[in-house]
């Protein structure tokens, strides 16, 4: 006669799955393109729905002697030019129900509060971003032109870094760190930057001039070509090169290349309490700003492909 056993099977309603009650968040990136904008009004003259910031033109240089006994024709300063920026409204909002506090095995409010907080900061690093690749000055990798689109095998280069960087300080665009621009670029871009051989190529050039060997072999990006290098995946990708190539945006800038108003800043907003037994508690965020770019002269953009790209 088969034993009948009192296992698994037979007793299946009291062997459940055990669940941790530890939820982690998502991979993230650091949100860091908003550190660019930092040119802020400074004599705001009052409220509005948009800000204009004004910048004098200088003179022509005055050259020609003057004749001892001849009083010199007055010359007029040229108007102004001018920069507005536009300020909008930006937001999220969780709708969080009191069955979900009551019913969840895990503290969901802190964990709505921190990606509250997360989402905020990284929409707005987008809208910057967004801001910063509208700029006029670009260059392009490879044989790409502004009429010949950028495919993947248009990787950057050190050339390129090095000629965004001598057109920033021949427009006389000032430095951010030191004598230093900053360049922020995709890491998928910054590896073929650092895959590039040669005499001039970035890491030939490190090799000889960094004393710490562990940079090198820890794949940290450092300084280039007058320019400090910054890896984000935050750096702007889109598939819109020759049948759909992925092209990456490198943001190279000097000084007051991105204006910002603000009216109210971004925070973290706990809305009221309003429906009738009280279960539906609003978290979300807030902010009324704008960017555009201040100074052309300050900012170039590199469009490249990547030989790694996804």
């Amino acid at each position: 006669m088969a034993n009948a056993y009192t296992g698994t099977s037979a007793m299946s309603n009291l062997v459940k799955a055990a669940y941790d009650r530890y939820v982690e968040f998502a991979l993230r990136s650091q949100p860091m393109f908003r550190d660019l904008a930092d040119k802020r009004p400074v004599q705001q003259a009052m409220p509005g729905s948009s800000v204009v910031f004004s910048l004098y033109q200088d003179l022509a240089a005055a050259t020609t002697a003057l004749t001892e006994t001849v009083d010199p024709d007055a010359v007029a300063l040229s108007n102004p030019s001018t920069v507005s920026v536009t300020l909008n409204e930006y937001g999220n909002v969780v709708l969080e129900t009191k069955k979900l506090a009551e019913f969840s095995f895990s503290d969901v409010d802190p964990a709505i509060a921190n990606i509250i907080a997360y989402n905020m900061a990284d929409s707005i690093d987008k809208l910057v971003v967004s801001t910063l690749i509208a700029g006029t000055n670009v260059l392009y990798g490879g044989d790409a032109t502004a009429t010949n689109e950028v495919i993947a095998a248009d990787t950057m280069t050190g050339s390129l870094i090095r000629k965004s960087v001598a057109k920033l300080r021949a427009a006389n665009a000032v430095p951010r760190d030191g004598m230093l621009y900053a360049a922020y670029m995709h890491p998928e871009v910054s590896h073929d930057l650092r895959s590039e051989t040669g005499a001039l190529a970035f890491e030939d050039v490190r090799k000889y001039t960094d004393p710490n060997v562990g940079n090198i072999l820890n794949g940290v990006t450092g300084v280039y070509g007058g320019a400090y290098v910054v890896e984000t995946p935050r750096a702007y990708t889109a598939l819109d090169g020759a049948s759909s190539a992925k092209v990456y945006r490198t943001i190279i800038a000097g000084q007051q290349a991105l204006a910002e108003a603000t009216a109210v800043e971004p925070g973290v907003v706990i809305g009221p309490v309003v429906d009738k037994l009280m279960r539906q508690r609003p978290l979300g965020w807030y902010s009324l700003q704008g960017w555009a770019v201040y100074r052309q002269a300050s900012l170039y953009r590199v469009e490249t492909g990547s030989s790694i790209a996804a």
